[in-house]
């Protein structure tokens, strides 16, 4: 039961590794338009305090 279970294991890792790149080459995402939305800001953090 075990070995069934470590080859069955065995077998779908190498299913899923042989998937990977099957579609092709990867592809970088197209640039979007521009919708005209800014975003600016700032984040700060530390601690605060006085005595």
């Amino acid at each position: 039961m075990t070995r069934a279970l470590v080859l069955l294991l065995a077998l779908a890792a190498c299913g899923a590794l042989a998937a990977c790149g099957v579609d092709g080459e990867p592809q970088p995402p197209e640039r979007e338009t521009s919708t005209g939305v800014t975003m600016s800001g700032s984040a700060e953090f530390g601690v605060a305090g006085g005595f």
